[in-house]
């Protein structure tokens, strides 16, 4: 089975990534390292091709990271700073996303509403800011052929509006997931109506999404952890890993009630289809 959004390449996993890594191997999980900022999705390339296969890598610039020079947002200390103050330059996302084969996809990119400025002017120009990113990375996705994954927090309506628009301009589908899915099964329906998947994770323990896991074309169905973050309810408040991931697995294939391995070949299968691998 895969992992489809991992983070072995942020900061918490500095002194051992290699460890879980290979601890992933043998429980039978592979991995898709996801960036977040430059830094990330550089690590997760240099990690993807020290191993020849089951481990992945994608590059892109998470919206949160467009807060500076906005309004000051805390540190994540899981991840990897990246706090230099410099511009953008998504040229370099490109150039890094062309320089391994082990890349397969852009993101994660997407809309991010959750932490918000103080004022009304300031949350627009936020607001404003994440959608040009966007944008410009999906041009990186669509020239390289590549799919994407999507982040959405409390932006669902907008990007919702902003890919419907992106088709019937550009007259071309898009291709990805929107992962750690927490909207409703109206929302859930919009985004697979585009084409796309929806990744569940560790966040099920946290909310109630039994309505569209259930729904859900079980073809349209991946599987992921967002380590470190998400650990599954049995194992407490520690730092999660690509492993656990049989938990969820196994929570949706009792919500659609079907046995543990027809899901596990199912979502591997899925994973093997949108990334290519």
């Amino acid at each position: 089975m895969f992992d489809t959004h991992a983070h072995v390449n942020f900061n918490a996993f500095k002194d051992d990534a290699d460890i879980v890594i290979r601890r992933s191997f043998l429980g039978g999980v592979g991995i898709i390292n996801v960036g977040s900022n430059y830094e990330t999705s550089k690590r997760a390339i240099e990690l993807a091709e020290k191993y020849p296969s089951d481990i992945y890598a994608t590059t892109g610039l998470h919206p949160i990271h467009l807060a500076k020079g906005v309004f000051k947002t805390k540190v994540d200390e899981e991840e990897v700073a990246n706090d230099d103050g410099k511009s953008v330059d998504f040229n370099e996302f490109r150039q890094l996303a062309l320089s391994s084969k082990k890349v397969v996809a852009i993101g994660e990119i997407g809309l991010d509403y959750y932490y918000r400025p103080k004022t009304k002017t300031r949350m627009e120009e936020f607001k404003s800011k994440q959608k040009e990113a966007l944008f410009m990375q999906m041009e990186i996705a669509n020239d390289l052929k590549l799919p994407i994954i999507f982040h959405c927090r409390s932006a669902h309506g907008d990007l919702i509006d902003l890919l419907q628009s992106s088709i019937i301009n550009h007259q071309s589908s898009i291709t990805g997931v929107v992962h750690c899915f927490t909207g409703s099964w109206q929302e859930a329906q919009r985004y697979l109506d585009l084409g796309l998947h929806l990744g569940f994770n560790g966040i099920i323990d946290k909310l109630d999404l039994s309505e569209p896991i259930i729904k859900t074309p079980i073809d349209r169905i991946l599987i992921e952890t967002d380590c470190p973050y998400l650990a599954p309810k049995e194992l407490g408040n520690i730092r999660n890993e690509p492993l656990n991931v049989k938990y969820v697995l196994s929570k949706i294939a009792q919500l659609r009630k079907i046995s543990y391995e027809e899901m596990e070949e199912i979502t591997t299968h899925n994973a093997q289809k949108v990334f290519k691998i």
